[in-house]
């Protein structure tokens, strides 16, 4: 991530992105159908009425293979997208996921035979529930990557996609999740920063109303820009939640969007306690704020406030962080 801070390659902690644009790499022709899984071009999922039609029978490891093949011209762009998503399938940390019975019974043969077809490598070390998890993850990140060319595939895609391949054993269940997912989450993916630079900003401000002196010690080591949470907001405390803090998260923070979005809708009726809709900086603030002792007593630099942070997973109480977050919120929210 160019320009935004100096503290190098552990900033970025394995979420330097690569956005590639691999326009020329859709075919603008409708895939033939052969009666199963594989009835979904690169262009239907453009078009909302055959994109319904085809929900339901949608099997993303063949949709992938239809649309390789059908690129008579397959651009260096996009072959280095794939290689950037099969390298981030095999490399993410997945000892958090659970299985269903189906996923974690895989055989060997079953998990070696899927991970070639999406052409894995360097993954023999992976057991096989986790290897066919891998592969799961290139499929539907590899489709996804056609489906939204704008944003194809970066570092940190993989990490939020991981839960719903976990949760669901059909691949077009999956994917149609997480399209539903990143319509909010890809600005944190745009290729000049501006969601994510946004979100850090209020994040400082969040910082300067709810907790001064801590705000003033970020400013005097060069720490209000607050990169140190970046990769928090990226992936949404997926790297320092467990699976189940994770899902439950998400669902709080969805419901809180639904809430304001039915708020909105009743004009001037009126409660105490409003949504709002970036819960999550709140939670994210609340969570480095449990460090503010050893923060303020030992950080003298931005790079020794990334270490601290990076040191939170396992160690977060998701509950007493919601609750933190929402005093902030009737607090200062007024302030920002």
């Amino acid at each position: 991530m160019g320009g935004f801070s100096s503290s190098g390659e552990e900033l970025n902690d394995g979420l330097e992105r690569e956005v590639i644009d691999a326009d020329d790499c859709v075919s603008s022709e409708t895939m033939p159908s052969s009666g199963t899984r594989n009835t979904l071009a690169a262009e239907d999922v453009k078009d909302d009425n055959i994109v319904q039609t085809h929900r339901e029978s949608v099997s993303t490891a063949k949709v992938r293979t239809d649309m390789e093949n059908d690129c008579l011209k397959v651009t260096d762009e996009f072959i280095n997208c794939q290689r950037i998503i099969r390298l981030d399938a095999v490399r993410m940390n997945a000892e958090w996921v659970p299985y269903s019975p189906s996923q974690a019974n895989v055989t060997k043969d079953q998990a070696f035979g899927l991970a070639r077809s999406v052409g894995l490598k360097d993954d023999e070390h992976l057991e096989p529930s986790r290897q066919h998890h891998a592969a799961r993850l290139v499929a539907v990140l590899e489709v996804y990557a056609l489906y939204d060319p704008e944003t194809l595939y970066c570092q940190g895609m993989s990490d939020l996609l991981s839960p719903f391949v976990a949760l669901f054993d059909e691949d077009y269940e999956a994917f149609w999740c997480f399209v539903e997912f990143m319509n909010v989450a890809r600005f944190n993916f745009r290729s000049d920063e501006v969601g994510i630079r946004r979100q850090l900003e209020k994040i400082s401000r969040i910082f300067q109303a709810a907790d001064p002196h801590l705000f003033s010690h970020f400013k005097s080591i060069g720490a209000d820009n607050c990169f140190f949470v970046y990769r928090m907001v990226v992936v949404l405390l997926r790297r320092e939640l467990t699976f189940e803090q994770t899902i439950s998260l998400w669902e709080v923070l969805w419901a809180e969007n639904k809430a304001l979005s039915l708020y909105k809708t009743c004009g001037n009726y009126k409660r105490r306690k409003l949504p709002i809709d970036d819960l999550l900086l709140y939670v994210i603030v609340a969570a480095v704020r449990q460090r503010r002792k050893t923060i303020i007593e030992c950080c003298r630099g931005l790079d020794e406030v990334l270490r601290e942070c990076n040191t939170m997973a396992g160690t977060l109480d998701i509950w007493k962080l919601l609750d933190d977050a929402r005093e902030m919120v009737y607090r200062v929210h007024g302030q920002i």
